[in-house]
């Protein structure tokens, strides 16, 4: 079976959030299941890209709206992630430091809409010049979400009418809308996927791509259910669509989260040894910030946007540490200004207890996930969060909201077979409650250690999840 994976991101070219773990690790795992996954990326300016090596295996010329523009698609030349990645070359559109936004001013670019339709163009148009077509092409979140449409409604590509395509929502609040005006840089479309193209007056590619694709994904059974009522303005579409649409949990990939071998934390440990690595790991990562490791640590990780519930950061935090003085808080993120600033205040208030790190740092990312006690995650919407994930393979207990994927990942510890701590409203009251009961359980250290333990044994590896995507794959390809 040959997949391709068209996105937008892909780790560690290029990452903005969830959507590029993904990517990242799932075609890796496919590989194990017998399926052959390529990934199609953009060819952005950014480090990665320019530290390798790659072949132009195909050239050609796309005509949107009546100008003609020349792509190139280049090949990774070592394969060296685990699965054979592509990137297209537009060099106009895409020869920026930013994946979405331009890191000067901090906005979109202004032409999001042309990057993303000579994208998707291009990708059909090169798979166009092979003698055996891929068995199925699986499109992630709104960036892609046109292709299905052409597949099925684009004389230009009627080759691809028989070819099923999946696309996988990994967050529903972002739609690409774009101004009726656009119209004209489409390639011919039948009357009927016309229609496809607009909701609400407007062209919504997430949209288009609910309507037109076979199979209809996202990363976690909760959210798709969610998707019905908050789905920012596609509420009554996701309902209608509900019969082609199935929700599997993302994985992780666990030979770059394992305790064991991580090179980016202090010590290694497994489950054997995890009282004596995770007491080490907090060591270093309290003496690296200034913290006392006596205190229980709890840790945010992700960006400072009301999505991820880090509106309330500021004001929780300040009623937290100002209502006991036995807990230290790490926050590491960057995002909304006004959130950063606020934040940063807090800091100067509780500078014994509250460390603050505004970057994007993946070896601090990995040793807080090795040295903290609890992952807080107060999300006001989560598709399916990985850092659950993560903090878990390193013995670090969630305190998570009831939402998405998290509500399908944590199961409260009051319960038999819980393992983490959850709250259902958003809430200071709840959120601050949920952080109490988490010192209160670092007291009593013989039930904690427990559940470290506990968690790092529970399975949330990709091999899991791509056996689903297998199966799916598989009743696809055989409605013929």
């Amino acid at each position: 079976m040959h997949v391709i994976h068209a996105s937008a991101e892909c780790y560690p070219l290029a990452k903005v959030g969830g959507l590029a773990d993904v990517v990242g690790a799932l075609p890796k795992f496919l590989k194990k299941h017998h399926i052959e996954s390529w990934v199609v990326i953009p060819k952005y300016d950014v480090e990665w890209i320019r530290n390798h090596n790659f072949e132009t295996v195909h050239e050609g010329v796309i005509s949107p709206g009546g100008y003609k523009i020349g792509y190139k698609i280049q090949k990774e030349e070592t394969d060296q992630l685990g699965f054979p990645l592509y990137v297209v070359e537009i060099t106009h559109l895409f020869s920026r430091p930013g994946i979405y936004l331009d890191p000067e001013s901090g906005y979109g670019y202004w032409d999001e809409f042309e990057r993303y339709l000579c994208f998707q163009v291009a990708i059909l148009d090169w798979l166009k010049s092979f003698s055996v077509k891929p068995d199925l092409i699986h499109c992630h979140d709104h960036h892609t979400a046109f292709m299905p449409m052409f597949m099925s409604h684009s004389p230009a590509y009627h080759e691809f009418t028989g070819i099923p395509s999946v696309l996988t929502i990994h967050n529903a609040q972002y739609h690409g809308w774009y101004g009726p005006e656009k119209r004209g840089m489409f390639p011919v479309i039948d009357p009927e996927g016309e229609g496809y193209l607009y909701w609400d007056g407007k062209i919504n590619a997430l949209g288009c791509g609910l309507r037109t694709c076979w199979q209809l994904t996202t990363v976690s059974p909760t959210y798709m259910e969610e998707m019905q009522y908050n789905s920012n303005g596609l509420e009554a579409l996701f309902a209608h669509e509900r019969p082609k649409s199935i929700g599997i949990i993302n994985g992780i990939d666990t030979d770059v989260w394992n305790p064991r071998t991580d090179p980016m934390i202090a010590e290694n440990f497994d489950r054997r040894s995890y009282k004596k690595g995770t007491t080490a790991n907090k060591t270093a990562l309290c003496s690296q910030l200034g913290l006392n490791p006596e205190m229980p640590v709890f840790s945010f990780i992700g960006r400072f946007v009301a999505e991820k519930g880090a509106d309330m950061l500021p004001d929780l935090l300040d009623r937290f540490l100002g209502s006991q003085d036995s807990a230290n808080f790490i926050i590491l993120g960057t995002g909304v200004p006004e959130i950063q600033f606020r934040l940063k205040e807090l800091e100067q208030t509780y500078p014994d207890r509250l460390k603050v790190r505004f970057a994007y740092n993946e070896p601090l990312a990995h040793q807080i996930y090795a040295g903290s006690d609890f992952m807080f995650m107060p999300s006001r919407v989560e598709p399916c969060g990985l850092n659950q994930m993560y903090a878990m393979r390193y013995g670090t207990l969630p305190i998570v909201r009831e939402v998405g994927g998290l509500k399908d990942t944590v199961i409260d510890f009051d319960y038999s077979s819980g393992y983490g701590i959850t709250f259902r409203d958003f809430t200071l009251e709840d959120a601050e409650r949920a952080l109490q009961r988490g010192v209160y359980l670092y007291g009593d250290e013989p039930g904690f250690r427990k559940l470290q333990r506990y968690v790092m044994g529970l399975d949330f590896s990709w091999e899991r999840s791509a056996g689903e995507y297998k199966k799916m794959y598989t009743q696809l390809l055989n409605r013929f």
